[in-house]
């Protein structure tokens, strides 16, 4: 087996600290002709290329900033390993015990946002690249690390890349769990749009893919709201004459069944307090369904199990009201028909359906090379014989050949993927290095 070496730990930490260092959030604001994301993205994308030249790879940046790679080897085939350098927002930075954009580690984890999503299994698997490098390994095939700009938004840049870029042949995406991931759910999001409201305003922002924790309110008739949520039995924050603010928990879209909706909590109270046929629809019909049974029924399927949908945002104002709509559809489930039948289910109420993004489901076969020689490594490592799994979630994998997310989380580690105070052990980093350098060894060393 592959051993990484102290100095080499150190190091992915340390180049760790700088990337993270770096707020890559999406910034409207600041997008221009080569900055199309916004400026904190692009500064970290050069960051990560500066790592990647300043040890021992040929790097390249798209002219346009849209994504940038960088490789070894010169073998005819490419193997693939694909990142994103982009963060989903911290939200209120009041919420963390440390500075999401200056790294810290403490008791031996390391705190940042992007510790775990996914700045830290792109270092991972870089520096396992760099131990393979540093014991002599030739590498019979080009590895190409793909380092991606927009997977918290539209994924704008794996659209230019595939259009430039001639394809990998295979390759895994560092985006998710060990064991494996061999199939990912199709990703649905989109807006429910209805009326306005001449008495009600509130603007609810948030990321598609993330269950809100906060929603709040100030405005009128505010003590019939906190009456409402009362008489629900809502957890609220009572701001005296700021309004209020309704607390859930926030986790990923693709656990939304797990999480607390803060916004559908307080569009619950809304709805008996202001008279409004959106406004029932979430408070009457919707109410906290992370599955989509109440509108839908049951949607599940063997391979892949329950749809799960959430709704992230509520903007209410005289003209419209509008929200965010995510759903992870099985991968046996037609698409077309489900949304048929949503829009069926929303119109009585109002409202219509617009879709803002899709992306299809991945299947790369079990019994693949690919995936029997990384399930061998992750086996042959960790002693855990879990089966490869299918996700609700969606990476890059997806946007490439013959490609699975593979890591970087064990089993057992805490997911702090979009959350507050994210960190990752140092001992679980090390040990997807130790993954990582095996299964890249056996497949790009030893394998003809």
């Amino acid at each position: 087996m592959t051993t990484i070496i102290t100095e080499v730990q150190q190091a992915a930490v340390k180049a760790l600290k700088r990337l993270i260092n770096q707020p890559s959030v999406y910034d409207e604001a600041t997008i221009t002709a080569t900055t199309p994301f916004g400026k904190g993205i692009d500064a970290a994308l050069t960051e990560v290329l500066t790592i990647a030249s300043e040890n021992g790879f040929k790097t390249y940046k798209d002219p346009n900033g849209n994504y940038g790679y960088a490789e070894i080897g010169t073998g005819e085939q490419i193997f693939g390993i694909i990142g994103h350098v982009d963060v989903v927002a911290t939200g209120d930075p009041d919420d963390w015990d440390h500075d999401p954009f200056h790294a810290k580690v403490i008791n031996d984890h390391i705190y940042g946002r992007g510790a775990q999503d996914d700045k830290g299994p792109t270092m991972a698997a870089m520096f396992a690249v760099k131990s393979l490098m540093d014991q002599g390994y030739q590498f019979n095939k080009t590895i190409r690390f793909i380092f991606g700009t927009d997977e918290e938004s539209l994924w704008r840049d794996m659209k230019v890349y595939n259009a430039n870029e001639k394809p990998i042949d295979l390759g895994i995406a560092p985006d998710a769990e060990f064991p494996l991931i061999y199939a990912e759910k199709g990703l649905e999001q989109a807006y429910l749009v209805g009326p306005g409201q001449a008495d009600l305003s509130i603007d609810l922002q948030g990321a598609f893919n993330a269950v809100p924790a906060k929603a709040s309110y100030n405005g009128p008739k505010i003590a019939e709201v906190k009456q409402a949520l009362d008489q629900q039995g809502f957890d609220y924050q009572d701001l005296g004459t700021d309004g209020l603010t309704v607390i859930g928990k926030s986790v990923h879209a693709m656990n939304a069944p797990q999480g607390t909706n803060a916004v559908l909590r307080l569009a619950m109270a809304l709805d008996q307090v202001f008279p409004s046929q959106p406004l029932d629809f979430l408070g009457k019909h919707f109410k906290e369904d992370a599955t989509g049974a109440n509108i839908l029924g049951n949607i599940e399927d063997q391979q892949s199990g329950h749809l799960t949908v959430n709704i992230s945002s509520l903007k209410i104002d005289q003209n419209e009201t509008r929200m965010q709509l995510d759903m992870r559809i099985p991968v046996t489930i037609d698409r077309d028909e489900l949304i048929k039948k949503l829009a069926n289910k929303i119109a009585p109420y109002d409202l219509h359906y617009e879709p803002y993004d899709y992306l299809a489901p991945l299947y790369v076969p079990t019994d693949s090379h690919l995936v029997k020689t990384l399930m061998t490594v992750y086996q042959d490592i960790t002693g855990d014989q879990t089966p490869p799994q299918i996700s609700g979630g969606a990476t890059y994998a997806r946007t490439m050949h013959h490609c699975v997310a593979y890591g970087a989380m064990l089993p057992g580690t805490p997911d702090f993927m979009h959350q507050v105070n994210e960190n990752w052990a140092l001992e679980s980093m090390f040990k997807a290095m130790e993954i990582y350098a095996e299964a890249i060894k056996r497949l790009c060393v030893n394998d003809e």
